[in-house]
């Protein structure tokens, strides 16, 4: 029950009318630290980020002529920025600047991603794709191979 359904309730008893209450008393009310939170700021964080096209993130990849030939599976670890676990993305807990990010809302973890180079891959070949992590806005990769 919501704090004015519970004042209706009283003012049932206590005779007042819903005319005669002052609400200014509540205005600055507001709720915090709900475990919503982080999903809410990647929402907004995704969509305010929709417009902008940030350069990719780019990675040599360094084969022998063996594993060119043959083609390989790679483990590729990519940083990616979302929003601090510890504030959810404020930069602040309880009007302190947040230890963990310090301030800026933002975290850093690596994502493990397994890249399938094909066999008979040549020197200069380009792979790109895109990583989506939960609370976290797109991060596009661009690998290029590298023959040696």
């Amino acid at each position: 029950m919501s704090n004015y359904q519970y004042r209706r309730v009283d003012d049932r008893h206590t005779g007042a009318r819903e005319d005669d209450l002052d609400r200014a008393w509540c205005a600055d009310e507001v709720n915090l630290d709900f475990p919503s939170i982080p999903a809410g700021v990647g929402r907004i964080r995704a969509g305010l980020a929709a417009d902008e096209r940030p350069a990719p993130m780019t990675a040599a990849l360094r084969l022998s002529h063996r594993e060119a030939f043959d083609g390989v599976t790679v483990p590729l670890d990519v940083p990616v920025r979302t929003a601090c676990p510890l504030c959810g993305g404020r930069g602040e807990s309880w009007m302190e600047r947040c230890r963990a990010c310090e301030g800026t809302g933002d975290s850093l973890f690596h994502h493990r991603v397994r890249l399938a180079v094909p066999a008979g891959v040549a020197d200069g070949a380009r792979f790109a794709f895109s990583i989506t992590a939960p609370l976290s806005v797109p991060t596009r990769v661009e690998v290029v191979v590298e023959v040696a």
